[in-house]
């Protein structure tokens, strides 16, 4: 145990100081920016010191509201969290760093398209990490995507990888690992692969609670009537729960999409696709499931529904435009529980929002 806290602490140390310096810094950039309405995740550029946003058509871009505002340590703003851009002309946020050297951040908008995809959605872009492991995206500041690996290095374990296809076309792995003796004895036996969209948040880690670094969510606009994927699985030979306990039911995986609508604090769903799998699926196959916009009734099972039941109102359900979607797939569906099979391997590969 004293190993496994000595190596989180390490971890937090090194996610906490991203800039190292001697004396006062002199670094001013925008580590990350949300925008009211915007329907995907700020392009920030800190060679050029832009930032680029997406807006739905028929916004107002006069009254745009900077809702968060993430920098450089020690730097500060002349805007503040809560101040009011007008997009309608390119506007500038003028960044101080600690030595006092200014840097001029020019923010602008574009109209965002009626139909859209995710950012990486067919997963060929991978970064390499201060780490020198693997995540999905071009780099850690623009990716929608993330994965559990930063809570699993620590244990030298990464439990999701790029697959090589062919051809330059990559997929994600994921795959339920034994995290060894000495963890399994404090709760965390195994670690499930996975990836979503969010953030994993180093800050949060928590040994007892994988997903309590998780950011869930990414800005999003659309309503698609289906989500589609490809996908192989199989699931391990001997499924168990945190307690090494056989359970006499199999592992399965796990792929879900969740459209929501957030404001003030308070996440409301707006439509569900989801899909729990065990049978062994060994050639990458193309899934699609429908999207249910809505309250889910009882025919559906309680696992798809959200915990506090909070969902938009029967009548917006129809026609009301996500803030956000969820997406996530991983090799065992309790992994959160360290619940699964060592050895479950998903691979996911060319996620893909369909429209009528």
């Amino acid at each position: 145990m004293k190993k496994i806290t000595l190596l989180m602490l390490l971890v937090l140390i090194a996610s906490c100081v991203g800039e190292d310096y001697f004396g006062y810094s002199s670094y001013g950039n925008i580590k990350s920016i949300s925008l009211s309405n915007q329907a995907s995740n700020a392009q920030i550029n800190n060679d050029s010191l832009q930032v680029i946003v997406e807006i739905p058509s028929g916004v107002d871009l006069s009254t745009i509201v900077l809702t968060e505002l993430v920098l450089s340590s020690f730097a500060s703003a002349d805007t503040a969290i809560g101040d009011t851009l007008n997009l309608e002309t390119p506007q500038f946020i003028v960044i101080t760093a600690e030595d006092g050297t200014k840097y001029n951040w020019k923010i602008k908008s574009f109209i965002a398209t009626a139909n859209p995809q995710l950012d990486n959605y067919d997963l060929n872009q991978w970064y390499k990490t201060s780490a020198d492991y693997f995540e999905p995206g071009i780099d850690a500041t623009s990716t929608i995507w993330g994965t559990g690996n930063p809570g699993t290095q620590i244990l030298n374990k990464l439990a999701t990888t790029p697959l090589d296809l062919g051809s330059s076309n990559l997929a994600a792995k994921m795959e339920t690992l034994d995290n060894g003796k000495l963890a399994g004895t404090f709760g965390a036996p195994i670690s499930a692969g996975s990836i979503f969209t969010g953030v994993f948040n180093s800050d949060n880690i928590d040994p007892t609670n994988p997903q309590a670094a998780i950011e869930f969510g990414t800005p999003f606009i659309g309503r698609p009537v289906k989500v589609k994927f490809k996908y192989a699985y199989q699931p391990g030979d001997e499924n168990k729960n945190k307690d090494g306990d056989l359970l006499d039911y199999s592992d399965a995986c796990d792929v879900y999409a969740l459209l929501e609508v957030r404001s003030g604090g308070k996440i409301e769903r707006l439509a569900t696709a989801w899909f729990r799998n065990e049978e062994v699926q060994n050639e990458l196959t193309t899934k699609e499931l429908e999207f249910t916009y809505g309250a889910l009734d009882d025919s559906f099972p309680d696992y798809m529904k959200p915990i506090e039941g909070r969902y938009v109102s029967k009548d917006s359900a129809s026609f009301v435009l996500p803030t956000h979607v969820t997406f996530v797939g991983s090799s065992s569906y309790d992994g959160a529980n360290f619940a699964g099979a060592i050895g479950s391997l998903l691979i996911i590969d060319d996620v893909e929002f369909v429209y009528e």
